[in-house]
């Protein structure tokens, strides 16, 4: 007679912002996972209140600012913050054993390479983007790139709401990375990130972005390959922050079967 293997118990930080709610009612809805904890800033008017009341629902888990009481129960923690409090709550998970889901955005080169000494101990799945469309999307992009490396004109083109706080957003940075890759171009070489005045005519080896904010837009983004007759644009659009949700789930999943290491959606999906 077999038995079902426990529950993963997942952390969430951010538990009170529109993010953490589509995180904490995905695990409940999971019958895979468990809400171990939830974690929010020390100003937050949440605190002490249980995780799943804007759900409607009694989680018997309330929302804390102690990062070490709300880790300690969980196996993985998802975190969907800014990159300070991210590598503050990774150096947490470190020390005590937690793998991590970063979503977080806006990391600096020597971030980034903090991130990867701490994946030396644990396991983390860091992406821009945690959708399972953007990341497929991504291959595409590779694909195109290699097929139209000559005569087009390569824009990307990103459109988030009002209160993003970095621009470009980090996925049409990864969408730049990929595209850089598949031409033999570094994106730190090529990208273009403003134009204003006189500017010349466009250089052909060059990878131009645009970002867009306003309203309440989750998150859009186009690359547009330009030819002489024709252009050709692959998009994403997204129209709910499930989706981010549900990649995440999957990415803890992935998580829950490595002792350590840096790993990204490609791992998750397996699109190596």
């Amino acid at each position: 007679m077999s038995t079902s293997a426990p529950p993963l118990r997942i952390a969430i930080t951010g538990a009170s912002g529109r993010m953490g709610h589509m995180l904490i009612e995905a695990v409940l809805a999971a019958p895979d996972c468990q809400l171990a904890g939830a974690l929010d800033l020390p100003d937050s008017p949440s605190l002490g209140q249980d995780a799943g009341a804007p759900l409607g629902r009694n989680t018997g888990v309330a929302i804390t600012s102690d990062l070490r009481a709300g880790l300690a129960n969980a196996q993985v923690l998802i975190d969907f913050t800014r990159p300070a409090g991210t590598l503050a709550h990774l150096a947490l998970c470190r020390e005590l054993g937690v793998k991590c889901v970063v979503g977080t955005t806006g990391f600096s080169a020597e971030q980034k390479a903090e991130i990867g000494a701490v994946a030396r101990d644990i396991a983390v799945m860091m992406a821009p983007n945690m959708s399972v469309g953007v990341n497929v999307v991504m291959k595409l992009l590779d694909q195109a790139a290699r097929a139209l490396n000559q005569g087009y004109d390569i824009e990307v083109i990103e459109t988030h709401h009002r209160h993003k706080v970095d621009a470009p957003s980090g996925t049409a940075l990864q969408m730049g990375e990929v595209l850089a890759s598949a031409l033999g171009r570094s994106l730190a070489d090529c990208a273009v990130y403003a134009r204003e005045g006189v500017t010349g005519e466009r250089d052909p080896s060059t990878i131009g972005f645009s970002a867009i904010r306003g309203g309440d837009i989750i998150g859009d983004h186009t690359v547009l390959f330009a030819g002489i007759g024709e252009r050709i644009e692959i998009t994403h659009k997204s129209t709910s922050r499930v989706a981010y949700a549900q990649g995440s789930l999957r990415a803890a999943r992935f998580l829950a079967g490595q002792a350590r290491g840096l790993f990204d959606m490609n791992d998750v999906l397996g699109l190596r």
